[in-house]
């Protein structure tokens, strides 16, 4: 019997963290699929509220800033590290060594606050996707599963929680595996990726059995046909990744200034930076018909199926999304970043007399490479989102293109540059809490010793 119970409980211990695990996956999926109707509800929302009366319109004007000022300080407030993107936060825990440091940027009260905070910019009317919160989100979730099963692969479980976290969001599972391998790690681990591998499947499903399969901007079968074509591959790829390029270095200097400009009063600074961004945004979007509003998802999918977006739909698109990201606010630039490709692509493609939908499928192809400065992740997702297998080379040389002008524009890729301040801001709190330890541990030996020393002279 005592043996019997031993191998039970070895079998126990074996398949605990693999228990642990598998759930984590799956909870990523449910959530995911989750956040992704809360996010399009807001959406309606905001629509709806806006569009309901003669001077509606005008509501942004009150509702977008003071949303922008109330997810600020919800973020710094209540919820620290939760806002931006949530892709380097990600990056930075991969970067740490101790618990405490990765839960100050992953945690399950910065998931839910990640959640919520996107969905009240969404319902305020911000340029903001749910995609990279979905990283962060997932990476907390799967951060959690490694502290419960016992897991001592905190770097690798964080890595597939990312990669199941944008599979999810937009059904497209090989994405979620090129995603992490070259944005998340930069290298491939074969134990790492197995990892990612279960989780990206087991989070697949799970969002399959809610939502059933489905192409994020429905079929598209365009293929180039005329050499008007291969000359939107040029155009798209150069010209996607130059105003990609602008955007990620514009984003990393403006950052970095407005970050030393609020240091001595970060956080009433950094509501009105929020609160600039949010009037500025609602201006933009008042003037172009509230085009500019929410994810650009309507938009993208539109010009995917041949619709025309307008001439200058990709410019106040890319400066909403600038803008918003500069804010502070939580909300991820992916489905933003893919509506501005689109809609550049569709201006060049109306310029050139081309096809509107390979336009849009090659504008998001170079821009999204671009700004993020990761091409297989790129062309992978776009194919994945479209379906478009017939146009794959076209698609895949639109990518490499638009990495390529990048790079020599914009040497250092978004998201870890943005990494870096949650790296320094680790270490500077590590470094505090150290020496705040070896403070106490000072002041407690004299205390010790003195004691000790009373001992001895007292008589017995």
């Amino acid at each position: 019997m005592v043996r019997r119970s031993r191998v039970m409980w070895g079998s126990w211990r074996i398949w605990k963290p693999r228990a642990v695990f598998w759930l984590g996956a799956i909870a990523v999926g449910l959530i995911s699929v989750a956040f992704a109707k809360a996010a399009d509800w807001a959406q309606h929302v905001f629509a709806a509220t806006t569009s309901s009366g003669e001077w509606a319109f005008l509501l942004p004007l009150i509702i977008t800033p003071l949303g922008f000022v109330l997810c600020a300080w919800l973020a710094m407030v209540v919820f620290p590290n939760s806002g931006g993107s949530g892709i380097p936060q990600a990056i930075a825990a991969r970067h740490f060594h101790h618990d405490e440091d990765r839960s100050r940027l992953l945690s399950i009260k910065l998931a839910v606050g990640k959640i919520v905070l996107t969905v009240v910019g969404l319902m305020s009317g911000a340029s903001i996707g749910r995609e990279g919160p979905t990283v962060q989100v997932g990476a907390s979730i799967m951060l959690l599963a490694a502290r419960v099963g016992g897991m001592a692969q905190a770097r690798g479980l964080i890595l597939a929680g990312s990669a199941a976290g944008i599979a999810a969001a937009f059904n497209t599972p090989l994405a979620g595996v090129v995603f992490a391998i070259e944005e998340m790690s930069r290298s491939y681990q074969s134990r790492a990726n197995g990892l990612v591998l279960t989780a990206v499947i087991l989070s697949g499903l799970a969002s399959l059995g809610l939502v059933g399969s489905y192409t994020y901007f429905g079929t598209s079968t365009v293929m180039m046909q005329t050499g008007k074509d291969w000359s939107l591959v040029l155009i798209c790829g150069i010209g996607g990744g130059f105003l990609g390029a602008i955007f990620s270095a514009g984003a990393l200097r403006a950052s970095q200034r407005i970050r030393r400009w609020a240091h001595t009063v970060p956080l009433k600074r950094m509501l009105i930076v929020a609160a600039v961004c949010g009037l500025a945004s609602a201006i933009i979007g008042v003037l172009s018909g509230g085009a500019t509003f929410g994810t650009g998802y309507e938009q993208a999918r539109a010009a995917v199926e041949g619709e025309p977006a307008p001439m200058l739909f990709f410019a106040e698109k890319l400066m909403t999304t600038f803008l918003a990201m500069l804010s502070g606010i939580p909300g991820g630039i992916f489905a933003p970043s893919l509506s501005v490709g689109a809609g550049f692509g569709s201006t060049v493609s109306s310029l050139l007399g081309s096809s509107i939908a390979l336009g849009a499928i090659l504008g998001m192809a170079g821009y999204f490479a671009g700004v993020v400065q990761a091409p297989m992740t790129a062309f992978v997702i776009i194919l994945e989102m479209t379906g478009n297998h017939d146009g794959v080379i076209a698609i895949m040389a639109a990518s490499m293109l638009g990495y390529l002008t990048s790079r020599m524009i914009s040497p250092e890729p978004l998201y870890h540059g943005l990494s870096r301040v949650f790296i320094a801001q680790g270490i500077r709190a590590r470094r505090a809490s150290e020496a705040e330890h070896h403070e106490s541990d000072t002041q407690a030996e004299p205390g010790a010793r003195s004691g000790a020393g009373s001992n001895e002279l007292t008589p017995k």
